[in-house]
């Protein structure tokens, strides 16, 4: 591709989204695959720690083609897995001290924007879970009062009547919502492009339009030729079926994306959103939304998965999950009856067999990856990157010892039992939140669902 504008409302944005061309090192000391939040944070923290590394980024396309440059824009202060560390009694102290870092990690990603100039449009509002039915009411009341239970103060933590919460954000559906203050909007292909120019600064190489092809210890395999490397990081996400020997690793799940037209102030004062926190409804097949610093409502959700593990460079905004997309926010929000939506677009995310974060470094084969956030990657990649600078270092720290770091899952099934699985899950959970919709409680579907997605 050359013009990268179109893969999303993010990039169009922006000013310049071109590729920069530059010539392969024969050599790095680190070797990085990925030129996304997760490889780019990583390389951050590699060069603050010693700066005399020499650090190259490798990227297919450009820096935050990914789901990096495509995302809802929320920055949170939590992880796909929580729930099972918490709840149970064995990991729940591990749970407690994970959560506590995610949550610096929002402030953590606020700091280096301010320091290094970055102007994401960060604004941490917090997030409503809002209850769309009176079942993930229930859910979200149980939620808050288990999280007060176990030590997170009320002030991080709470519950919104219906009248309170339609003061915050006035949708179709409003049974109350579940309020945490961590999380940030932020306007996603301006961090990554931003923390690039910060890392390309401080001297690491980074060579767009380079595709990896396979790598092994010492060495990696490119578009553009062989480079020599003492030690390597994959930070693929959706993209790391692309790699020999690394197919079935991680699933290549899509979210469609939408943005409206800039509106005025009278009609947010309708919509709500004061403080730009992000917000979804509490459905299995989640949706999300945020508004940005120029007034506009984005808003996604997630959209499916395509035979083979196929990848689509760029999602038409006609594509028909995008328009359904489209359908659920004006049916969601009211008040966007008359909004024009201006952009539409889709993302792949990565999802691993076990539907967690995990963060590995072999220091006999010198090569790692890290990755597997399944839609929830902005501010955990920042914590990946951390956690990864540590083991690359081989410093022992108390990142090091965090429940993701190991925490590998077999690879998914070959195909059609890949689709299949896919395309049960999203049924499951499309039943499920229909028969909550008029007003019941799905056992059954909701069960069937949570087994397949942890």
């Amino acid at each position: 591709m050359d013009d990268y504008s179109q893969i999303s409302f993010w990039f169009d944005s922006l000013e310049d989204t071109r590729a920069e061309i530059n010539e392969l090192p024969d050599s790095v000391d680190v070797a990085i695959i990925g030129g996304g939040f997760t490889g780019l944070w990583t390389a951050y923290y590699l060069k603050t720690k010693s700066p005399d590394l020499r650090i190259g980024v490798f990227e297919a396309e450009t820096v935050g083609f990914g789901a990096s440059g495509r995302n809802g824009g929320w920055c949170m202060g939590s992880a796909n897995g929580m729930e099972r560390l918490l709840y149970s009694k064995k990991t729940r102290q591990e749970g407690i001290r994970l959560q506590k870092v995610l949550h610096d990690t929002v402030d953590e990603i606020g700091r280096i924007c301010q320091a290094e100039n970055i102007d994401c449009h960060f604004a941490k509002g917090g997030t409503l879970y809002v209850a769309g039915t009176p079942e993930v009411a229930r859910r979200h009341q149980d939620w808050v009062k288990f999280l007060q239970g176990i030590g997170f103060p009320e002030d991080e933590y709470c519950w919104l009547d219906a009248d309170e919460s339609s003061k915050r954000i006035r949708l179709s559906r409003n049974h109350g919502a579940f309020y945490t203050t961590h999380c940030a909007t932020i306007h996603p292909a301006r961090l990554v492009r931003g923390l690039a120019t910060v890392v390309r600064n401080m001297g690491v190489k980074i060579i767009e339009k380079c595709p990896v092809f396979a790598y092994q210890t010492d060495e990696l395999l490119t578009g553009r030729g062989k480079v020599t490397a003492e030690k390597i990081i994959r930070a693929t996400e959706g993209y790391t079926d692309s790699i020999q020997r690394e197919r079935r690793r991680l699933l290549p799940l899509y979210s469609m994306v939408i943005a409206t037209e800039p509106m005025s102030e009278d009609k947010w004062q309708e919509i709500g959103l004061a403080k730009r926190e992000t917000f979804d409804d509490g459905r299995r097949v989640v949706i999300y939304g945020q508004r940005t610093l120029d007034n506009r409502l984005v808003f996604g959700g997630r959209a499916g998965y395509y035979f083979g593990s196929k990848r689509k460079s760029v999602i038409s905004p006609d594509d028909l999950a995008v328009q359904v997309v489209e359908r659920q926010v004006r049916e969601l929000v009211p008040a966007l009856n008359d909004v024009e939506i201006t952009h539409g677009w889709g993302g792949l995310m990565g999802v691993p067999r076990h539907w967690r974060p995990c963060v590995s470094y072999d220091e006999t084969s010198r090569t790692g990856w890290a990755g597997g956030y399944t839609g929830e990657g902005v501010g955990a990649s920042n914590l990946a990157g951390r956690m990864m600078s540590d083991l690359v270092l081989g410093e022992k720290t108390d990142l090091t010892t965090l429940p993701w770091v190991d925490d590998h899952a077999r690879r998914w099934e070959p195909e059609p039992i890949r689709w299949f699985g896919v395309k049960a899950i999203e049924f499951f959970g499309d039943r499920a939140d229909k028969v909550e919709a008029r007003g019941g409680i799905s056992r059954f579907w909701g069960s069937l669902f949570d087994l397949f997605v942890g």
